[in-house]
């Protein structure tokens, strides 16, 4: 594994630590010592989009996205490799157009901040642009596997 995917890995573990400590800290301080935290419920929020986001990479690196496997697992040889690949072109696709307009959001809204904390909106965005440019990546990674391995397993010709 390499160390930026064990880096990635290891940051969405952090984010997904702190969906579970903040709201717990905010029972605990409002319950407990009746002192609520101030912005629990914002910062929950804000650690769950960066969650979904950062993580939708690793889902495709993996090749555990959504899938009508129905339909896949029923062609064979070339009528599936052309699903395949029409499935990742459009994928990658998608996946970089989404990344696309979430950076021109961005730069319309770098001054937008969370009502209570303060939390730069860009920060939000900015999980959503980085998580869809990797998985553009990834797909396109994944497509480019797929083409390697599918030239050795086409049966030879005959003429």
């Amino acid at each position: 594994m390499s160390g930026l995917k064990r880096f990635w890995q290891g940051l969405c573990a952090l984010l997904l630590v702190g969906i579970v400590v903040v709201p717990l800290s905010q029972v605990v301080m409002r319950d407990i010592f009746l002192s609520p935290l101030v912005g629990a419920e914002e910062l929950t929020r804000f650690l769950l989009v960066c969650l979904v986001f950062a993580s939708y990479p690793l889902v495709v690196g993996h090749g555990e996205n959504i899938g009508m496997s129905e339909l896949r697992d029923m062609l064979t040889g070339r009528p599936r490799r052309l699903l395949d690949t029409t499935i990742f072109v459009a994928s990658a696709v998608a996946s970089g157009v989404v990344a696309f307009a979430t950076i021109t959001t961005i730069a319309d809204n770098l001054n937008n901040a969370t009502p209570t904390l303060k939390i730069p909106f860009w920060i939000f965005l900015g999980s959503t642009a980085i998580g869809f440019a990797v998985a553009a990546l990834q797909h396109v990674i994944r497509l480019r596997g797929q083409s390697a391995t599918a030239s050795h397993d086409d049966p030879p010709e005959v003429s």
